[in-house]
């Protein structure tokens, strides 16, 4: 069953190497294999290291397998995962699953390996004797250039029982142990199988797999005795030792203002550890007298900072009560408390590294002197071990060389930098579902997040592959078949379609909405030209009241589609809100003009200065169809209690037309907290007079509507935000404002804002109000047309409303909304009127070279904002987060003769439910590690599984599918299993069977 691990044996897992790095040039799906400078390698523990870092104790250290890929990635230091007293299924009781959550900073509620101590200390010699053989076999380096160091926990009693006294043993010499013996003993009968190792060589792999321990104790562990322990590890077992020490040596108010200022103050925890554990005043001394005693039998001493951080389960994010945190919200406490270290030992205590290293801060820390330095959290995220090798290529500058000390002052820098800066900064809104709605599909997967969460369904991968390229024009082209306003939407979209990018748990989303502009910008020049009116294809007639973004997108699809268009528009010139209420510092008038003749540029007619205030003289004039598109105009209903207010988009008109006759004061106060709101602070603070710009709003700055990067940009132009204040009346240069309390949630998940009794007053000279816009409903009442309870049209799903021919589009039928939601409304009704199909570019979402879009995957982005080519990963093309997240490597990529994507199937001896795969996977229901079909290597797990997957038996597999369990033989076309799944058998039969180990 897939929660039960089961450990492959030595013959398994070298001929699993063995065949698919020779027929795939892969190991364990692995495609960036590294190879190290076997001349360059950094001394330690008498042995040596090719690369200063590797994997830290943790699931991606647990077994054989695991370790294997992280070596052929580049890591040559690990950190083998904990074991203990309590193990096996006694352990794996205890630990609740899902286990893992590493979809920003990570947390987890597994603490050491789930496997009984023997079968660890087994995975261990597989992996020693495994990377030795094919660093020498495939070149990939020194096969003495890794070590492997112990972890062990969690207190003195569980160190010294026997069973843990006979792990360290066989680590430190596991020749008379069974499972080194078979291992050596398998290659001596298997020599014909490789082509450079031999007998002499097979001879000179050591037994001795490890020298050194990292001595794990659990919060709240006495100084006593983790110095007890210690001394026990050194003296009685003579090891190299490490001692973990923990953020909360820093103290609690430092890791909570820490924390705090960094935007982590939703992550909970008391002082109850901070008190517990071990005490500054405590550590020093111990530590001295630790490493006096190292230096004393020649063995090193050092510190480890530190793998985890105890916080509390608060929002449901793993199934327990408390979890440790990691990643780059520990990264700020763990590089304090090693500056701390460092200044109190003048560099000169050696200090193993982890909490929150990845490939933005490896090499500062390891130029500053701290090193090993092992890794968790990033190699948890899309990419997977295969980080390792971009991390690997950012030190290559670096000597090796051994140990000479530390840099406190450096230290001290990067220390500061990661609590000030912005790389560890948590946004300032709540990140958004990154999740396409639905289920995952057993087969065929592939999907792109991006066009599935843009509301027009853009085909943005295609477009995106032609910007890299340098095909501006063809970009353009693909951009305008779903989207009429290509520099409305590549200047002003709020562009959700990057809340789904998978580049998010690598980096940062994809520039999606620049790299459109840049197509239009320039693709332009090439693309409107041989734009040309349509020959009119349809007996229907028009009619578009309103010239803003969705009665211009309207007329583009339905005279690109043959039907005569006509758009009336009441002010003199076209492009409604945005021609005339975004400030021009937002989007050039020139840009507002291209999107309208390239929607002008098929045929559509257009009268400016009309007001049209009813549809039956629309239809007397002979149109068929009246769309409304009028936008949403009507101010909202008072605010303030008492006191003049100013309409929000009155003022931006104003600001935009004739900033010169307005008279603010020096005080302007601008309530809302929406994009508007944004724009409308922001044009304030421009306007000659005005000193002061404050934005009062009931909640706080996290629970805003606006976009982030509005509320940066605000920000940035020095608007002064009043959080958790709610405006009451105006009077003499004043508002009087209740003082607000964050309740619990209400039905939109936001925080409640409930009155605490107190009042503050805000100076204001001046108070505009941007709380939404209502629509003009005069247009509608005069026709007849249904409104809802909420005063805008009632309409069907092709936005006809009640009355025959009259379709309601944008604003006027949503309420205020954005851009692309228009066009998203212009693109529903063209199509309902023409029978026209929007989708003639979607084929282009699909690289046809596959590896180019696999070769995407993994790195790293250290300037996203100013990266050449956008960084997509072709989602459409190649997925595969699941797979390269899974630690175990439980998640396997099939290639399929004849199809472009490779299929994933789920090995289920391999997995142990930790959940990651599922965390990355697109689809919201999506659980790979339950949903893809799975490969079983015993009845039992068979019987015990509800997976759909396949078994191999005598006389063909056992396939469970839909609830039915039958044998089948996918060779047989007409088997009746679907095509996918049979095929996706064959395949695993004829170019994985190491997958099937029988």
């Amino acid at each position: 069953m897939s929660d039960i691990m089961r450990p492959i044996g030595f013959d398994h897992l070298m001929t699993w190497i063995l065949d698919e790095y020779r027929t795939k040039g892969t190991v364990f799906g692995e495609q960036r294999v590294v190879r190290c400078d076997p001349e360059r390698a950094f001394p330690i523990f008498d042995e040596r290291i090719e690369t200063p870092f590797g994997m830290a104790a943790g699931p991606n250290t647990q077994l054989a397998q695991n370790l294997v890929a992280g070596y052929v990635c580049g890591a040559r230091f690990f950190e083998l995962k904990t074991v203990q007293k309590m193990d096996g299924a006694e352990l794996s009781a205890c630990v609740p699953k899902p286990c893992i959550l590493a979809s920003d900073e990570a947390y987890n509620c597994e603490w050491s390996t789930e496997l009984t101590v023997p079968q660890a200390f087994a995975e261990y010699v597989k992996a020693w004797v495994a990377c030795k053989l094919i660093a020498r076999e495939f070149g990939f380096g020194d096969p003495d250039g890794f070590v492997f160091n112990m972890s062990v926990g969690y207190d003195y009693e569980g160190i010294t029982t026997p069973k843990i006294d006979a792990y360290i043993e066989g680590m430190k010499d596991a020749s008379d142990t069974e499972v080194f013996k078979e291992a050596i003993a398998w290659t001596r009968d298997h020599l014909d199988l490789f082509e450079v190792v031999d007998e002499a060589f097979v001879d000179s792999i050591t037994p001795h797999v490890s020298a050194s321990i990292t001595e794990s104790t659990l919060h709240g562990c006495p100084p006593a005795e983790i110095e007890k322990i210690a001394t026990h590890l050194i003296c009685e077992k003579g090891l190299n030792t490490y001692v973990k020490c923990n953020p909360t040596l820093l103290g609690y108010e430092f890791a909570r203002t820490t924390l705090d200022g960094l935007g982590y103050d939703y992550v909970a925890f008391d002082d109850h550890h901070f008190v517990e554990d071990l005490q500054w005043a405590d550590a020093v001394p111990m530590i001295e007298r630790l490493r006096a005693l190292c230096n004393e039998r020649g063995l090193e001493f050092g510190v480890k900072l530190t793998n985890t951080f105890p916080v509390d389960v608060t929002r449901s994010e793993l199934p327990s009560e408390e979890m440790y945190m990691s990643g780059r919200s520990l990264y700020p406490l763990s590089i304090a408390l090693a500056a701390k270290i460092a200044e109190r030992f003048d560099g000169t205590l050696r200090m193993s590294y982890s909490g929150g290293a990845d490939a933005h801060n490896m090499a500062d820390l390891v130029s500053a002197g701290i090193w090993p330095v092992t890794v968790a959290t990033t190699i948890l995220k899309p990419g997977g071990y295969e980080r390792l090798s971009q991390i690997m290529g950012l030190l290559t500058e670096l000597p090796g060389e051994a140990f000479t000390g530390a840099d406190p002052e450096r230290i001290a820098e990067l220390a500061d930098e990661a609590a000030h800066g912005d790389a560890c900064r948590k946004p300032i809104k709540p990140l958004p579902e990154r999740h396409i709605p639905g289920e995952l599909p057993i087969t065929d997967c592939f999907t792109a997040p991006c066009r599935h969460d843009c509301p027009i369904h853009q085909d943005i991968p295609g477009y995106l592959r032609a910007v890299d390229e340098g095909r501006y024009a063809d970009a353009l082209r693909i951009v305008l078949e779903r989207n009429a306003l290509p520099f409305m939407t590549g200047t002003l979209c709020p562009h959700h379609c990057t809340d789904a990018c998978m580049r998010n748990y690598v980096d940062a989303h994809v520039l999606i909405r620049e790299a459109k502009l840049e197509a239009a910008k320039r693709g332009f020049a090439a693309v409107a030209p041989a734009l040309a009116a349509t020959e009119k294809s349809s007996d229907r007639r028009v009619a578009i009241v309103g010239g803003g973004p969705a009665g211009l997108a309207c007329a583009c699809f339905l005279t690109r589609a043959g039907v005569p268009a006509t758009i009336f528009e009441r002010a003199e010139s076209l492009g409604g809100v945005v021609r005339h209420v975004i400030p021009g510092f937002r989007i050039a008038d020139e840009d507002i003009q291209k999107d309208i003749d390239l929607c002008l540029a098929y045929g559509a007619e257009v009268r400016c200065g009309v007001e049209v205030d009813s549809v039956d003289a629309l239809k007397d004039e002979g149109f068929t169809d009246v769309v409304v598109a009028t936008g949403a105009w009507a101010p909202a209903p008072q605010v303030l209690s008492e006191g003049g207010e100013l309409d929000a988009l009155e003022f931006l008109a104003q600001a935009k037309e004739s900033p010169e006759t307005l008279d603010l004061g020096t005080d302007v106060v601008v309530i809302g907290g929406g994009n508007t709101a944004m724009d409308v602070a922001r044009a304030a603070k421009r306007i000659p007079g005005v000193e002061n710009v404050r934005l009062v709003y009931r909640r706080n700055r996290r629970y805003m509507p606006a976009e982030e990067e509005e509320l940066v940009f605000a920000l940035e132009d020095g608007v002064e935000f009043m959080e958790l204040l709610s405006p009451g009346k105006l009077h003499e240069g004043s508002l009087t404002c209740d003082v607000m309390a964050l309740g619990a949630p209400d039905a939109s998940g936001r925080r409640r804002p409930e009155p605490t009794g107190e009042t503050v007053e805000v100076p204001a000279t001046s108070v505009i109000v941007a709380v939404g816009e209502k629509v003009e409903c005069g247009l509608f009442e005069s026709a007849g047309v249904e409104l809802t309870d909420r005063g805008i049209p009632a309409v069907s799903a092709n936005l006809a409303s009640n009355v025959e021919g009259v379709w309601v589009s944008g604003d006027a039928r949503r309420g205020p909304a954005t851009i692309v939601e228009a066009i998203a409304d212009a693109a529903v009704v063209a199509a309902s009127i023409s029978g026209c199909d929007f989708n003639g570019q979607s084929a282009q979402n699909i690289d046809p070279e596959y590896g180019r879009a696999l070769a995407t995957r993994g790195d790293v982005a250290h300037d996203c904002g100013h990266c050449t080519p956008t960084r997509c990963l072709g989602c459409p093309t190649v997925c595969e987060a699941c797979v390269e997240v899974c630690p175990n490597r439980a998640n396997v990529a099939v290639r399929m003769p004849g199809m472009r994507q490779r299929q994933i199937v789920h090995v289920d001896g391999m997995c142990n439910e930790c959940g990651n795969c599922a965390v990355f996977c697109p689809y919201s229901e999506g659980r790979p590690y339950k949903d893809k079909l799975t490969v079983f290597w015993g009845e039992e797990d068979f019987e015990n599984s509800e997976n759909e997957g396949f078994l191999e038996v005598d006389g063909g597999v056992k396939v469970r599918l839909d609830g039915q369990v039958a044998v089948f033989d996918p060779d047989d076309g007409d088997c009746g299993l679907p095509d996918g799944v049979r095929r996706t058998i064959q395949a695993v039969r004829r170019d994985y069977a190491y997958l099937l180990c029988r």
